[in-house]
């Protein structure tokens, strides 16, 4: 990975000793000062309090490729087939949650799941599907779930693995990218109409890196969670890195930046693809990570209108 601008780097340290095989789209949800991440391949979704550093999870029916907060409080969830609905605050005493099905995603094709999504800056869940088939076919989607137009498809090329998904600070911008091209994207969107223009490579990521989860700051970085090699990078407008956040374990996954000024970066990590060697020499693999990175801050997330 090369720049021609100067780097600033940071450390991440660990946070939430959660051992998630494949912990993922983390979130912050600035009303109850809570940070919500699923562990998809446990069929988990976990909740941590920094303040009274409290952390807890409940079971659900299925994976749990990403998520989004309501502006009802409750959860909008992105199951592996289907988008539900939930609400944690009413199964604080249970340890499993009860979805209600509001729409089914790709029943017909198998191989097929949820993956990555977040809330456009209009209230509508966007969110692309994964092909688990081992030969990677770019058959995976992207779509657009709201209460008032279902799911609309965008009009995309295929992809193996969805993910990126976030938005410019206007929200008339979408980032995404197949994890396998090792391209960000970027493409003109439009929230009312489910419309997008032609995509541009934003940035590229070299081999072995392969980006993740993503998140963009009050600045309209886009910082990149950067599976395999240990990373978080954040981009400056021309797709060049400004930033780095090194963690200290290879499979990093998603990021959200949290706290209550919002100047705190979260981020996932995963045990999946870690053989026996490489878990004893990362213990830590799984947890939630946290680090501050000198003059930058978030935005607090947008959240699903469910009015």
């Amino acid at each position: 990975m090369t720049a021609a601008v100067a780097i600033d780097a940071a450390r991440a340290r660990l946070a939430v000793d959660s051992r998630c095989r494949l912990g993922e789209g983390v979130l912050w949800c600035e009303r109850r000062q809570a940070l919500w991440w699923t562990d998809i391949q446990s069929a988990r979704l976990w909740r941590h309090t920094p303040g009274d550093r409290r952390s807890r999870y409940w079971r659900l029916p299925d994976r749990l490729g990403s998520f989004a907060l309501c502006e009802s409080g409750r959860l909008l969830l992105g199951l592996a087939k289907g988008v539900y609905s939930a609400d944690p605050g009413a199964a604080e005493d249970l340890d499993a949650l009860a979805p209600t099905l509001l729409a089914p995603v790709e029943a017909d094709q198998p191989t097929l799941r949820i993956n990555d999504g977040r809330c456009d800056r209009s209230g509508n869940f966007v969110f692309g599907t994964l092909n688990e088939d081992l030969r990677r076919a770019p058959m995976g989607r992207f779509y657009q779930y709201s209460r008032r137009h279902g799911l609309r498809p965008l009009a995309l090329a295929g992809v193996a693995i969805a993910n990126s998904l976030c938005f410019d600070l206007d929200g008339r911008g979408l980032y995404y990218c197949d994890s396998r091209q090792g391209r960000i994207m970027h493409v003109a969107y439009d929230a009312d109409s489910a419309q997008v223009g032609a995509p541009e490579v934003f940035a590229e990521v070299q081999a072995p890196a392969s980006p993740d989860g993503a998140a963009v700051d009050s600045e309209g970085r886009v910082w990149s969670a950067q599976w395999g090699v240990g990373r978080v990078v954040g981009y400056g407008h021309d797709g060049r890195v400004e930033r780095v956040v090194e963690v200290p374990t290879s499979n990093v996954s998603c990021l959200s930046f949290a706290g209550a000024a919002l100047d705190e970066i979260y981020i996932t990590t995963a045990r999946e693809e870690l053989d026996d060697a490489q878990r004893r020499a990362q213990p830590d693999a799984g947890g939630v990570f946290r680090a501050s990175v000198a003059g930058v801050r978030g935005l607090a997330e947008a959240r699903f209108d469910d009015r």
